[in-house]
């Protein structure tokens, strides 16, 4: 497959570069890799003539202008083509038009384009297609197009518009970035992307980054930052290399199933490192690093246990052990090789200082016994290195060029230095970014681990975890995820972030897409009968009244309904109602039992009636026509009762013990056909995935999608 160059020329009517910018951006959403790069350039235009500012470059073919580039990716990508290829392209050849700034010119465009889409979700046919994307963009970036259809009398043109934003985010998304980039240059700044331009030293030469996980775990939204921020910086900003390297250095936490589990969510947030390496490939290095350093003077066997040296290096006391010889500490260090009684004992220590300020300068730990078998190496070794030494050695070794880690890891960057000076090693940039913390959530994989282990939650896809697997299970889709991430950036400042944050950005992804049901509360379940109402039949009607790409869903009427009784207490004698979907009915007689609750309700139907006009609207089930589906609805509150702990709290007193609410209620039997993971919206109670599908004597199970709003 081709790739690529789009260059358009910032300081020009963006109405003019947003179509081709937009189609560019869909080929790009649409496929694993982007096959389009799009570049701004703002130093002169691109060629001679009105239309010098759009240009598509692939190998030595260019061509100039919106629709003319447009084309051309038409020919490489026939998805974006309709079935009615002949009036999408008398659409496509109208682009450049709606660029116009001459009002004169654009209002009959206009006014023809919003008599058009009255009937009509989208300008070819039943699904989004380019001319939707191009129109869309050429509004957009023109300023009297937007003032236009604020003064509200293009009716459906608006509509049209509004639905494309809902349905498109990353078209928005795309159109400000280019915004920006826009102010940029016209200000004269030489960054490349606000937060993102971090004076990284270096990248002409080269760039290497690397995300190494321990596989003692899944990943949490946590890891997912480092790891979408090093592939950002390796692949998007700067067309480098991303390295996936697992730091496989404790055989007593770690297991295959935690490996190929990070493997596979990677995958699943579109993270594609170039090579997959494993710190056990480096063992017999590090073990002869780890001799030359004692050899040298630079590092000494301990058998100082664990309290007294934790102690010790807290008060800055240097430990009986620092002055051994090297020739003691080699043969300390083979007995700790050869995993005997006596090796067990020991430990090996760089020697850098007992009292330095920044403690993780206190004489480390580099290397330690554990005759654990290694799910790797097998019984091979006895004696592993520790992070702190394995990491700067192999991001060497292997040709890393920036380590961007989390801001926890600042006090331990002049140790890094330390083993990379002292091994006499390629230097490293690192650069520290600020972890995303979240209000009553652990991202200490310690803490999790023992959630796990004693059962206090299902397991790591558990979705009250912050795992990935947590989170997706919850309804976290990978778009959202990655947005969220990615606008934050690699900034140094630590936020707390609420969880309504990422939760609304969600939002954005599943509303335009996820199809409409109906669900009935069993407890207090109303039955009802309405008056006038034709015998049990069945219609098909939309999943989504804004997306007609959604598809269609049969709908069943009867004489017989059942609705909540959250509704029917509310309703007054000869009230006018509306049931959705339906129209009006007159509440013609409620009956309740000596505890106040509605046990019947007979309506009078009154289709003729203006929904406009009823305070109450209302759900509803047609007892006839359908089978119901049994449905169990499940919501969720935080693990913890505390925003952050303290490092001296204790878990176990900030627990909650209440966190998992289920209620029972029937569905429409359109969800019979759901399969597990879809995501849809129960009307006027929110959106669900579906965690466990229909099965005969077994209900589904939907977990509640939190939107970011207040319930």
């Amino acid at each position: 497959m081709s790739s690529f160059e789009l260059t358009v020329a910032t300081r020009a009517n963006h109405a003019a570069l947003l179509p081709v910018v937009l189609i560019a951006t869909s080929i790009n959403e649409a496929r694993s890799t982007p096959v389009v790069k799009i570049n701004c350039d703002d130093t002169a235009m691109l060629n001679e003539g009105d239309k010098a500012i759009v240009q598509l470059t692939s190998g030595s073919n260019s061509v100039f202008g919106t629709s003319n580039a447009i084309q051309e990716l038409f020919t490489h990508f026939p998805f974006l083509r309709s079935k009615d290829t002949k009036l999408e392209d008398e659409w496509i050849s109208q682009v450049d038009a709606f660029a116009t700034l001459d009002f004169k010119a654009l209002d009959p465009l206009l006014q023809r384009l919003n008599a058009y889409l009255m009937l009509r979700s989208f300008i070819v046919g039943y699904s989004l297609s380019a001319p939707d994307i191009a129109i869309w963009g050429a509004l957009r970036g023109n300023r009297v197009a937007l003032a236009a259809l604020k003064k509200g009398s293009l009716v459906n043109l608006t509509r049209w518009y509004k639905f494309l934003e809902d349905l498109c985010p990353w078209a928005s998304s795309a159109a400000e970035s280019l915004s920006a980039v826009a102010k940029e240059k016209k200000s004269a700044k030489s960054k490349e992307g606000g937060n993102y331009d971090i004076a990284l030293r270096n990248t002409e030469q080269g760039v290497v980054t690397r995300f190494p996980p321990e596989p003692s775990g899944y990943l949490h939204i946590g890891h997912a930052k480092a790891a979408l921020l090093n592939d950002y910086f390796a692949h998007d900003k700067y067309n480098g290399t991303l390295l996936l390297r697992f730091d496989d250095t404790n055989p007593s936490k770690e297991k295959e199933e935690f490996q190929d589990a990070i493997v596979e969510d990677l995958k699943l947030m579109g993270i594609k490192p170039n090579k997959m390496t494993y710190t056990s490939d480096y063992f017999d290095e590090l073990f002869d690093y780890c001799v030359r350093m004692i050899s040298e003077g630079n590092a000494y066997a301990d058998d100082t246990d664990k309290e007294t040296m934790s102690a010790q290096r807290f008060d800055g006391i240097p430990s009986k052990r620092r002055d051994l010889s090297p020739e003691e500490s080699l043969a300390h260090f083979q007995e700790m090789k050869q995993g005997t009684t006596e090796g067990l004992r020991w430990c090996i220590r760089a020697k850098i200082s007992p009292d330095d300020k920044n403690k993780a300068l206190r004489d480390p730990v580099i290397y330690r016994c554990n005759p654990t078998p290694h799910h790797r190496t097998g019984t091979k070794w006895k004696i592993y290195p520790t992070y702190d030494f394995a990491c700067p050695a192999v991001d060497s070794m292997e040709g890393v060029t920036h380590a961007l880690r989390t801001i926890e890891y600042r006090d331990r960057n002049p140790q890094y230095q330390w083993m990379l000076d002292t091994l006499k090693l390629r230097t490293v940039q690192v650069w520290d970014f600020a972890r995303m913390n979240f209000v009553r959530t652990l991202l200490s994989k310690r803490k999790l681990t023992k959630l796990v282990d004693s059962g206090f939650v299902w397991g790591w896809d558990d979705p009250r975890f912050p795992t990935i697997r947590g989170i997706r299970r919850r309804g976290m889709t990978i778009p959202a995820l990655r947005e969220f991430i990615l606008k934050q950036g690699p900034s140094k400042a630590v936020t707390n972030f609420s969880w309504d944050l990422i939760w609304n950005t969600n939002k954005k992804y599943i509303d335009p897409v996820s199809p409409r049901h109906t669900a009935i509360m069993t407890k207090g379940m109303v039955k009802a009968t309405i008056t006038g109402a034709p015998a049990a039949y069945t219609e098909e009607k939309p999943k989504h009244a804004k997306n007609a790409a959604v598809g269609m869903k049969t709908v069943a009427f009867s004489g017989s309904i059942v609705m909540e009784q959250e509704d029917a207490k509310l309703f007054k004698q000869d009230e006018e109602i509306t049931l959705m979907s339906w129209g009006n009915a007159i509440v013609r007689k409620i009956t309740t039992d000596d505890a106040g609750a509605v046990t019947h309700l007979e309506f009078e139907l009154h289709l003729e009636g203006d929904f406009k006009k009823t305070e109450k609207k209302v759900t509803w089930l047609s007892t006839e026509g359908q089978e119901l589906v049994p449905v169990e609805l499940v919501d969720f509150d935080h693990l913890l009762t505390k925003d952050s702990l303290d490092e001296n709290d204790n878990l176990e007193d900030f627990l909650n013990p209440h966190t998992e609410f289920r209620e029972d209620a029937v569905a429409d039997g359109n969800v019979a056909n759901l399969k597990e993971g879809d995501i849809i919206q129960f009307e006027r109670k929110g959106f669900y995935r579906l965690d466990r599908a229909y099965a005969p004597g077994s209900p589904a199970v939907f977990f509640n999608i939190p939107t970011g709003k207040l319930k």
